[in-house]
């Protein structure tokens, strides 16, 4: 008699998105009675690698952000900069096929790089069972597409990039793997969660985020807001250390916070710069969000989004900041913001409608999509291992030596 079925979730240790996206999802799964193996994409990768992977990208956003934004937009041009990725990442294929259990009845990945390497071993047959994407942001960079991914998950108003790929890519919309935590209202018992944190009980307060890494201009940021006069700022620095030593003399600045659905519930709007996993808490919690300062690459790229379709206000400088805050929290607590148009006079409008529509709406649970792709599919473990193992080693072989003739200009 066979048993529920194995789903592995392929994630990474970059930044908290990601991995929190993942861990929903297996919660989720696991309510379903499925046996869930969590595996981190950069554990696959050998040490230099994984470097390059994450400690590389994060110095480049800090420091180079126009070259991260450079490179975003370039490689958002077409689907070529995938295959360039996915030819890094072929020697490295087997030791991700090894890593899925023979069991396994479908894998899904939260970050992109993992489709570079699950796609191509799905398309060759190497791996017989569904391959999903869950989509974190709400552009589909071509980075996320792989040939043999058999279903992109992504939420209400994403777009895939180049517009031109979606013709081609299956894309389910789903609700967004965000805690039932976080759909409780905003409203209620704000006075015990300002409590929680130490908070003020009758001011208006911005809640200042950007993510685990504490990326992006977060000290001009905080200093905008509190020049505004209409909130006080209250700031997560995440677990950049040196962000919460250069603010921690502030009133309310914490560092990593594991309660973030209590202190979303405390405040009164939400500031924040790239537009992935806290704004989209943010969203499910019904707290006014508005984008400022929002990081190169894929935080302007969400924002543009994100503002298009009414989720969020994008600020484009201090001169809108003030009148967009006040219009807000006025909206928040029930009080008529004091002017219709909040941009009239402070040079070009917020981008964005204040309204806050439901971005879950009447779509797919994630978990449902997974469970029922895992429902159709037979094992990854068919085949007799070690003659898997053999086809595996001259596969990898054959394409080292493919790659190494490319790159020297082919046989002389």
């Amino acid at each position: 008699m066979e048993g529920p079925g194995r789903i592995v979730v392929v994630s990474a240790d970059i930044g908290a998105g990601h991995d929190a996206a993942a861990a929903e999802l297996a919660r989720r799964l696991r309510g379903r009675g499925l046996l869930v193996d969590r595996l981190d994409f950069l554990e696959v990768l050998p040490a230099p690698a994984r470097w390059a992977v994450r400690d590389a990208y994060r110095s480049v956003l800090r420091w180079l952000p126009w070259g991260y934004d450079v490179l975003f937009r370039l490689t958002g041009r077409s689907r070529a900069s995938a295959s360039v990725l996915r030819a890094l990442l072929r020697p490295v294929r087997r030791r991700m096929r090894r890593a899925i259990p023979p069991d396994t009845r479908a894998v899904v990945t939260t970050y992109p790089f993992a489709n570079q390497l699950l796609g191509p071993l799905r398309r060759q047959g190497r791996l017989a069972v569904p391959v999903i994407s869950y989509v974190t942001d709400f552009v589909v960079h071509p980075t996320w597409l792989a040939p043999g991914v058999d279903v992109y998950c992504a939420v209400r108003h994403a777009e895939v990039h180049p517009p031109e790929a979606a013709e081609d890519v299956e894309v389910t919309v789903v609700r967004p793997l965000v805690p039932a935590a976080f759909a409780t209202s905003a409203a209620a018992d704000r006075r015990t969660a300002r409590q929680r944190f130490g908070l003020p009980l009758d001011e208006r307060l911005a809640l200042i985020v950007a993510g685990a890494w504490g990326a992006g201009d977060i000290a001009a940021t905080v200093a905008d807001v509190r020049a505004t006069g209409q909130v006080r700022p209250v700031v997560v620095c995440g677990r950049n250390e040196e962000l919460y030593r250069r603010l921690r003399g502030g009133e309310h600045v914490f560092g990593w916070v594991d309660d973030m659905p209590t202190l979303m519930r405390a405040v009164d709007v939400v500031v924040e710069n790239a537009g992935g996993l806290t704004c989209q808490e943010a969203l499910a919690c019904a707290v006014p969000v508005v984008t400022y300062r929002p990081i190169a690459g894929h935080g302007r790229a969400n924002a543009s989004i994100l503002a298009r379709s009414g989720l969020t206000r994008w600020v484009p400088g201090p001169d809108q900041l003030g009148p967009v805050l006040a219009a807000l929290v006025g909206e928040a607590d029930g009080t008529p913001p004091d002017r219709a148009d909040s941009g009239s006079r402070h040079g070009p409008a917020a981008v964005g409608s204040p309204a806050r529509p439901d971005l879950a709406g009447p779509t797919a649970d994630p978990a449902g999509v997974v469970a029922e792709a895992a429902g159709r599919a037979g094992s990854a473990g068919v085949e007799e291992r070690g003659r898997r193992a053999v086809l595996d080693s001259v596969g990898d072989a054959v394409a080292v030596v493919a790659a190494l003739l490319q790159a020297t200009g082919g046989p002389r």
